[in-house]
């Protein structure tokens, strides 16, 4: 592919170079080779663009670089820019129309045409499967479940009865969607009576879920994760919880039960949201930080209680120096009592 014809379908600007180089690849600015196209977006890298054999490289508007013998793509956004990119060198393999003699189907699903469905594949009473699915191994989808078009359901994954799957979603490894919420009754010889978890999960289009993550059903109602949200591997979603469009969620994450996510929240590594509370539009938890109160939107938060970023570095700042200022207070305390 020439350089030419990368710019068009990127929305990039070629600055300098030669259009006509044909690139077969895209790769980091450490690892590329000639022949490929690779980006700099984090100033921190700067040094490695002098060293990269990189034959094309994406910059933003405002970027210098003297090398002569690369190709230079503006864009405003560098790393969008080879992501497209990336993708353009690896599409998605195309659905074959194909069902393995060792799935077991029930009589009563509707599948339709084409979908790929692989060995050990079992799929329960009343689902339904839209075209372009691909089902790989040992993947279980129990009974009444909708699968929307163009989905892929890794190995191993489980999806519960009565749950809805949306169109383009990507269902990694070992996840498992509607498990029953954790949800328990104190009865009277203090002993806990389980609460019948009846509700489902629905995930509306556009959504990914990592490896090995569990997404509670709710005890009535529904989980609901909603459109382009994003989950990362080993995260924990509780009963009736609600993921707002485009929220990002990271690894090791716990929600609670009734939690409420909003739009483009971004929740880093292992942070814990207690039940019943709601995150704000835009707000972002940094990693390990954990809230027991609802969180405004637009909102940084740190920290564990959580609270403002700002004021969260300002404490780790004066904690760092804790064991200073109990030295200097023992010696203020030895003048006073002089």
């Amino acid at each position: 592919m020439k350089v030419s014809e990368i710019a068009e379908k990127t929305f990039s600007k070629i600055a300098a170079g030669n259009p006509e180089i044909e690139i077969s690849g895209a790769a980091g600015l450490d690892i590329a080779s000639d022949g490929e196209i690779t980006f700099l977006a984090n100033p921190k890298y700067t040094p490695q663009l002098k060293a990269t054999r990189a034959s094309a490289v994406f910059l933003n508007e405002t970027e210098s670089c003297d090398r002569k013998d690369i190709a230079i793509l503006r864009s405003k956004d560098p790393y969008l820019a080879y992501t497209r990119a990336l993708r353009l060198f690896h599409p998605e393999v195309p659905v074959t129309n194909f069902i393995h003699p060792r799935a077991v189907i029930s009589k009563t699903a509707k599948i339709a045409s084409p979908v790929e469905i692989h060995a050990n594949v079992v799929i329960g009473d009343e689902c339904e499967i839209a075209e372009n699915v691909r089902i790989h191994p040992n993947a279980t989808i129990y009974s009444g479940v909708k699968i929307g078009a163009n989905s892929v359901i890794h190995a191993g994954v489980s999806i519960r009865e009565n749950c809805e799957i949306g169109a383009n979603c990507i269902i990694h490894n070992n996840v498992t969607i509607g498990s029953d919420g954790f949800g328990y009754a104190k009865t009277e010889e203090r002993r806990w009576l389980k609460i019948p978890q009846i509700g489902r999960v629905v995930l509306e289009d556009d959504v990914e879920i990592g490896a090995n993550s569990a997404i509670d059903c709710a005890s009535v109602g529904e989980t609901r994760i909603k459109r382009g949200a994003k989950i990362d591997n080993l995260v924990q979603i509780g009963h009736s919880c609600t993921v707002d469009e485009d929220a990002l969620i990271c690894s090791q994450t716990g929600l609670a039960g009734s939690s409420f996510i909003g739009k483009r929240v971004i929740l880093a590594g292992q942070v814990g949201i207690a039940g019943h509370l709601k995150v704000g539009d835009d707000a972002v938890l940094t990693a390990k930080s954990a809230t027991s109160h609802d969180v405004e939107p637009g909102k940084i938060i740190s920290g564990v209680p959580g609270f403002d970023n700002r004021e969260w570095l300002r404490s780790t700042a004066a904690f760092r120096r804790l064991g200073e200022l109990a030295r200097i207070v023992r010696e203020l305390q030895k003048k006073a009592d002089r």
